[in-house]
């Protein structure tokens, strides 16, 4: 299909029908009021009915297709750099660590706009910042290689 918003509306149902179903096995109440089971339930039949609303929408007058959503040129390669090295940050967080993975991954994402020695610097400071703050101080217990950075 051709139709981005039925293809949404179609996704949403799907993830909201199986989010609702997994609600049912919670308990809706427990001893002290609200139990795990209510929030999710009513909030996936939320979306649900929301979905359901928005594919017959969709079906009978908003026609968005594919290519009218889709950036082109210098925004295309963006996007495709971004999804990129979220990809390379994934598989090279569990080796290299999470200082080392965040470093290349911020690296990749500011050479687009700034010089390889500004974006070096920036992504090796925000990804130390980062690291201290929840890694030392918050105490997050975050990948790291065999020298425990």
């Amino acid at each position: 299909m051709k139709n981005l918003g039925v293809c949404m509306a179609v996704f949403f149902l799907l993830f909201s029908g199986i989010m609702f179903y997994e609600s049912l096995s919670m308990d809706y109440y427990s001893e002290y009021g609200p139990g795990p089971g209510l929030l999710p339930l009513w909030v996936s039949g939320l979306i649900f009915v929301l979905s359901l609303i928005y594919l017959v929408i969709a079906i009978k007058k908003d026609i968005i297709l594919f290519s009218q959503i889709l950036p082109k040129g210098e925004g295309l390669i963006n996007v495709l750099v971004c999804v990129g090295s979220l990809i390379l940050f994934m598989i090279i967080v569990p080796f290299a660590g999470f200082l080392i993975g965040s470093t290349i991954t911020l690296f990749l994402l500011f050479m687009r706009g700034y010089k390889w020695y500004w974006s070096l610097g920036l992504s090796a400071s925000i990804a130390s910042i980062v690291f201290w703050v929840f890694g030392i101080i918050l105490q997050v217990p975050l990948p790291v290689n065999d020298l425990g950075w």
